[in-house]
């Protein structure tokens, strides 16, 4: 008989529930829509950090990783360890040797950053032939192919085909050069990678190095990269002493505190835009537990107890919410999944900025997540609950003698 009451109630001031349902309403989908838009943007930027150059989890000797001395090489052979073949959770695997030097055509020079891949296994782990602009991926039979970023395609100023010599120091003290032709050209929007990277084929390099059979690190993907620090944890028991498993967040400390402080953020957003929603919920029922003073003093006056009227307010504010919320999971939804598979180009206004290890592009798209509809959902709920507190607080402890006689 309550949940009845409560119903007929929130529609007996028609206008006034009408608003409060529409500001609820927009405030849900909204929230769910930027918090979509914020998922999108973190997303992008871990993986043109991650899925464009590092890889959600790197083998190397601890050496390597921290200053990437040209000496501190492995066997090659280690790419299929079985600690590394066996796990569920990777599912790419790219041996590399890295090497910097100098790309030159005729009178240009570059300083560049050379990784020596095993292209069929590379594209397991990175994205690069997905943002070709030119040419094609070098193929596992090309010798001494070249892929390079757009940028520096621009500063050497060649196409597809042209020649290049690239000279660097060998493992032996020599001077390391050897012939490129350029097979491919890359765009990642991240002007690191788009000026200095090159990718050529690992047998090539590792002549050109003096490093037959060697490789400095293997780059893996995992399944899901949130869990990539349990995965490295998990397999560092399992290897050599001098071989180390780092994740992403080791990697790239200042993208994983972005990642981290993503939560917070949301949790600020959401409290600080259902503070205001809530003022007008505790408004709307205010005003409706004023105006029905007198017909609370007769409820009670029949008997009902004052836990009953408490109860029938939070039942109104309580079935408001649930509405509002069922309307605005809609809409949000809809609203994501519309920013999800069209999205907003803004390339003609912003340029792609580096942060934290990754770079924003100048796009907004959203991604769709349980949190970013769990949270705005249950926080709505929340506040109407406390909203609605106040004005139930009030009906409840009316006098009935003096509510009756009210006008």
């Amino acid at each position: 008989m309550l949940v009845t009451l409560a119903f007929r109630n929130l529609w007996r001031n028609q206008r006034r529930t009408l608003l409060t349902l529409s500001a609820m309403v927009v405030s849900a989908a909204l929230l769910i829509l930027a918090l979509g838009v914020f998922s999108g943007m973190f997303k992008d930027m871990l993986a043109s950090a991650t899925e464009q150059y590092y890889g959600h989890l790197v083998l190397a000797e601890p050496a390597y990783h921290q200053r990437r001395e040209l000496f501190s090489s492995l066997p090659a052979e280690l790419a299929d360890l079985p600690a590394l073949r066996d796990a569920p959770e990777i599912t790419g695997r790219s041996p590399r040797l890295r090497s910097f030097g100098l790309l030159s055509r005729r009178d240009t020079s570059q300083p560049v950053e050379l990784l020596g891949v095993l292209p069929e296994l590379e594209q397991q782990v990175t994205t690069l032939h997905q943002h070709l602009t030119a040419g094609r991926y070098p193929a596992p039979s090309d010798r001494n192919a070249a892929l390079i970023g757009k940028g520096l395609a621009s500063k050497l100023n060649v196409q597809p085909g042209d020649e290049l010599v690239f000279v660097t120091q060998a493992a032996d003290g020599s001077i390391g050069n050897d012939l490129l032709f350029v097979s491919g050209i890359f765009a990642t929007g991240d002007s690191r990678h788009d000026n200095n990277l090159v990718l050529a084929p690992l047998n090539w390099l590792q002549q050109v190095l003096v490093l037959p059979g060697r490789i400095h690190e293997v780059a893996m993907l995992v399944s899901d990269p949130l869990n990539a620090a349990l995965v490295a944890a998990r397999l560092n028991p399992q290897l050599p002493d001098n071989l180390e498993v780092l994740d992403w967040g080791a990697l790239l400390p200042e993208m994983r505190e972005v990642i981290a402080a993503y939560d917070v953020s949301r949790m600020i957003i959401v409290t600080i835009l259902y503070l205001a929603t809530g003022l007008g919920i505790l408004n709307t029922f205010f005003m409706s537990v004023m105006e029905r003073t007198r017909e609370f003093g007769i409820l009670m006056a029949q008997g009902m107890r004052p836990w009953a009227i408490r109860r029938l307010v939070l039942l109104e504010t309580l079935l408001l919410g649930c509405i509002a919320l069922t309307i605005g999971l809609l809409c949000g939804a809809l609203m994501t999944l519309y920013m999800q598979q069209i999205g907003i180009d803004l390339a003609g206004y912003i340029t792609p900025v580096t942060y934290a290890g990754g770079t924003i592009l100048p796009r907004l798209h959203a991604v769709f997540e349980p949190g970013n509809f769990s949270v705005p959902a249950g926080m709505l709920l929340l506040v109407s609950l406390f909203a609605g507190f106040l004005p139930a607080n009030r009906a409840a402890r009316l006098d009935p003698v003096a509510a009756v006689r009210e006008e």
